[in-house]
């Protein structure tokens, strides 16, 4: 465990966590190096080698050969701890940046789309695909599109580890990216735990906002065991992971809209859409702003997880071309899961 930059060599191990964590692709020892100045850490390519073999002793990188390393779950994870204290807030900015660089268009169909990749075990997998089908049957999912990845396989930034197969669920900052690019600012509040009664929304039982914390939420919960999302699959009535959003009044039609053109691309994830300063689940809106829960694309993974399968979740963890996703129920067929 790196635990912090209390030491000079710790602070080396965390800016080239720092730097893997930022790309896409696997990166060398010379670009590394030549990234680090950016956070005024000058290492020669031969100690950027050094450190690297550090980081794949505590299995924060894995190298891919020539190409590279990349960081691993387990490294964005140690990355997170010992950034905490200098992060708060850093989900905001995590998910500005998504939206930023979302670029998918759904009137064409075409572009990145920000997603979540979860890690699951070979073996387990058509038992963790049954577990979901029934969150995805009833739509208590950001969209029913998802890609997977084999081992050593890339799904946005993370590297699938050996023995798992990776599962893409699209991330709700799609909604953010493709409003973002309407011109209308979206204000992520915070992610929550939604009480759900006979397939209405009701109220938030559990809330972290966005600007006080460095981790995601969803994968707070999930971990926490306080999501039936199984149980509101089945009987309507139980809670979910939801999120909460702010958009200025004049803009609603227009969201209105771009929420009608992502539904007929496949993304469903606006739970309610509230009026001009009214109360949407219980929570106050501000003057001139219109409130909006989007249902958690996690969801499907909390329900597999509720059942037992174990699973190891890197929410907001970059972005695929939508070209690359496919129906829940074609993966379902794929792995003869009825």
């Amino acid at each position: 465990m790196i635990g912090g930059a209390g030491s000079e060599t710790e602070r080396k191990l965390i800016s080239i966590l720092q730097v893997l964590s930022e790309s896409s692709e696997p990166l060398g020892s010379i670009t590394i190096a030549r990234e680090l100045e950016r956070y005024g850490v000058f290492l020669s390519e031969r100690a950027v080698r050094y450190h690297l073999r550090l980081t794949d002793e505590r299995g924060y990188t894995r190298p891919l050969g020539r190409d590279g390393r990349m960081i691993t779950p387990a490294g964005l994870e140690e990355l997170g701890m010992a950034l905490a204290p200098e992060q708060v807030g850093f989900m905001n900015e995590k998910l500005e940046l998504l939206a930023f660089n979302t670029t998918f268009d759904p009137k064409r169909r075409t572009g990145q789309v920000p997603i979540n990749t979860t890690l699951i075990r070979r073996d387990r997998f058509p038992e963790a695909l049954m577990a979901m089908k029934g969150a995805f049957q009833a739509g208590l999912c950001v969209s029913q599109l998802v890609a997977t990845a084999a081992e050593g396989e890339l799904l946005g930034s993370v590297v699938v580890p050996r023995g798992k197969i990776g599962l893409a669920t699209v991330c709700g900052a799609v909604i953010n990216g493709v409003m973002l690019k309407a011109g209308v600012p979206v204000g992520s509040k915070f992610g929550g735990v939604l009480e759900v009664k006979d397939t209405q929304p009701r109220r938030f039982v559990a809330v972290i906002n966005y600007d006080g914390t460095s981790l995601d939420p969803s994968e707070q919960y999930i971990r926490a065991s306080m999501t039936s999302v199984s149980e509101v699959a089945r009987s309507g009535t139980g809670k979910v992971l939801a999120n909460f959003r702010e958009i200025p009044a004049p803009a609603r039609s227009l969201v209105s809209e771009k929420v009608a053109r992502l539904k007929e691309a496949g993304i469903n994830g606006v739970y309610v859409l509230g009026n001009t300063s009214e109360p949407v689940c219980r929570v106050i809106v501000g003057l001139n702003r219109v409130g909006m829960v989007l249902l958690g694309g996690l969801n499907p993974v909390a329900a597999a997880v509720e059942s037992g399968v174990e699973v190891e979740n890197v929410a907001e963890s970059g972005l695929i071309d939508f070209g690359q996703f496919k129906g829940f129920r074609q993966l379902c067929d794929e792995y003869a899961v009825g």
